[in-house]
């Protein structure tokens, strides 16, 4: 993921936003997403796409790949959310949502499809590093938790398919636990394979014969 300036990012705003037909929008939002796009220009970010929340968008996420996707919505982001996080379903990024909505009742079920920060209103250019920054701080930890959490689940489940397999030769081959476990640590270093592939082999190979 690259270094705060250097970032990659796609706007994400509603037609109205997205098509700078400002005519429909409150002085309020109309002065807001002016403000994100000055904040992002002034502290080098690279905007590299603005694109609509509609079907298309995880298509077009996909081809250009940000390093981050910020939301511009309107009072209701709820539509928006829903393309954001179908866009980012396969491939996570941060996502960082601007809004006027000010029913607070939405943001947990906002952080819990995956947005990483929630801006409410009164935003100046000058916070839009340090939200940024804060945002993808936050992201890389819980990804890393994430990481983390995926391969003490991984290791637990190879120590149960090793656990089976030792128990296997154990019963059928009047091994010790010792002898099981040196036989399967043998094949693997000969085969240059895992030791839990090589149990799992032993598993399948015993499900096939009976």
């Amino acid at each position: 993921m690259a270094s705060a300036p250097s970032l990659r990012i796609v706007i994400v705003a509603p037609d109205s936003l997205y098509a700078d037909a400002r005519d429909g929008l409150s002085d309020t939002e109309a002065e807001r997403s002016r403000s994100l796009r000055i904040g992002l220009l002034e502290h080098g970010y690279n905007i590299v796409a603005v694109l609509p929340a509609d079907a298309f968008l995880p298509d077009r996420v996909a081809q250009i790949g940000p390093d981050m996707i910020i939301v511009d919505a309107e009072s209701n982001a709820r539509d928006t959310l829903e393309h954001v996080v179908m866009a980012t379903r396969d491939a996570r990024r941060p996502i960082v949502l601007f809004t006027q909505d000010e029913d607070m009742s939405h943001v947990g079920a906002a952080i819990a499809a995956g947005v990483t920060a929630y801006v409410v209103a009164g935003l100046a250019p000058e916070r839009v590093k340090p939200v940024l920054d804060v945002a993808m701080a936050r992201f890389q930890h819980e990804e890393a938790l994430k990481r983390e959490l995926a391969d003490v689940r991984a290791e637990l489940s190879d120590r149960k398919v090793i656990d089976r397999a030792k128990g296997l030769l154990m019963s059928r081959h009047a091994m010790s636990e010792t002898e099981a476990y040196t036989r399967l640590r043998k094949t693997a270093m000969d085969k240059g394979l895992k030791l839990a592939e090589v149990a799992q082999r032993v598993l399948d190979v015993a499900d096939l014969i009976g």
